[in-house]
């Protein structure tokens, strides 16, 4: 018996796109699909596409009217390629490395014509290991093999990750301690940066790849500018009307109340990793992401929204 569960009311026609999400968790891999998601399919139904998402119970809610909804998991072994029937281009966001050839080979029995895999910043880094060590290379290359052609999107971290929860150099505990105390406890708050992309612009980007074929074959940098801490949490305030108390912790501290908030210690490491570098070596990275082509504002058309933006537009997360 097929266990996927149709629970939308839009009926399948050709050409449909198909978004895979999972549920937000703090294991290696996690990333805010339902969020982006959400912004993808609003985008592609008002672009006139049919949208199908395949998603777990707990992300099945919040869809813009129109989605077909699939009950599943893009992380499980898939029962039948049902989901794929009719499917012109997927946003594979979510995949696992152990399912994901399985996946792809249903999916190009299928007939899907083009791959749109939501990535990481890792393969650059895991190629030096060895391969039974990767995650994110892994998926790239079983996409890349699958006989499918694809686009890769390199993300910086959403902004809007803080709303799900998936990565501790979001402010994952931010909401929680602004409104109880209006008070943020950060290490690095002022060397430490971080590169954030919009959710909303991120969600662009993919709608352009699946739309289209120029980006195929491409690995796509959808980054934005390196910002630090204190910025962040002065967009905040900026946005709520209220002072917030930024305390400075050291390295230690924030590993162990990141750890007490239940975060393993490999995206710790990456989260402290990162403030790190991209505080000792800011101008270098932000001639980096100043250098992308196509950039993000080069693939969508348009000026990359702010965090100022994001922070007007979520200040209700906050207050």
């Amino acid at each position: 018996m097929d266990r996927f569960r149709s629970i939308g009311s839009r009926s399948v026609t050709e050409g449909v796109k198909l978004l895979t999400v999972v549920a937000p968790s703090k294991e290696e891999g996690c990333s805010p699909t339902g969020l982006v998601g959400r912004c993808l399919a609003r985008q592609l139904l008002t672009a006139g596409d049919s949208v199908r998402v395949l998603a777990p119970p707990q992300e099945n809610s919040g869809w813009p009217d129109g989605t077909q909804v699939v009950e599943g998991s893009i992380r499980q072994p898939l029962n039948s390629g049902r989901v794929f029937a009719d499917v012109d281009a997927i946003f594979l966001a979510g995949a696992h490395p152990a399912t994901v050839e399985e996946s792809l080979a249903l999916a190009r029995d299928a007939g899907v014509r083009r791959i749109v895999l939501l990535s990481s910043h890792g393969p650059e880094y895991e190629q030096t290991n060895p391969p039974e060590t990767w995650y994110w290379l892994a998926i790239e290359r079983a996409v890349e093999s699958s006989g499918i052609p694809w686009t890769h999107i390199r993300p910086s971290a959403v902004m809007g990750s803080v709303i799900s929860g998936t990565y501790p150099a979001t402010g994952s505990d931010w909401p929680d301690s602004i409104r109880a105390e209006r008070v943020v406890r950060e290490a690095f708050l002022d060397i430490g940066h971080y590169p954030f992309i919009h959710e909303d612009d991120l969600a662009a980007v993919a709608a352009a790849s699946m739309r289209t074929d120029r980006y195929t074959g491409l690995i796509l940098e959808a980054v934005g500018l390196p910002l630090s801490t204190r910025s962040r949490v002065r967009s905040i305030a900026d946005a709520i009307g209220h002072a917030i108390h930024a305390i400075e912790l050291t390295a230690g501290e924030s590993r162990a109340a990141w750890q007490r908030n239940g975060w393993p210690d490999g995206a710790v490491d990456v989260t402290l990793y990162a403030l790190r570098e991209y505080g000792n070596r800011l101008p270098e990275l932000t001639e980096w992401s100043l250098a992308q082509s196509p950039s993000v504002r080069d693939i969508i058309g348009r000026p990359p929204r702010t965090y100022d933006e994001w922070a007007v537009e979520n200040a209700d997360l906050f207050r």
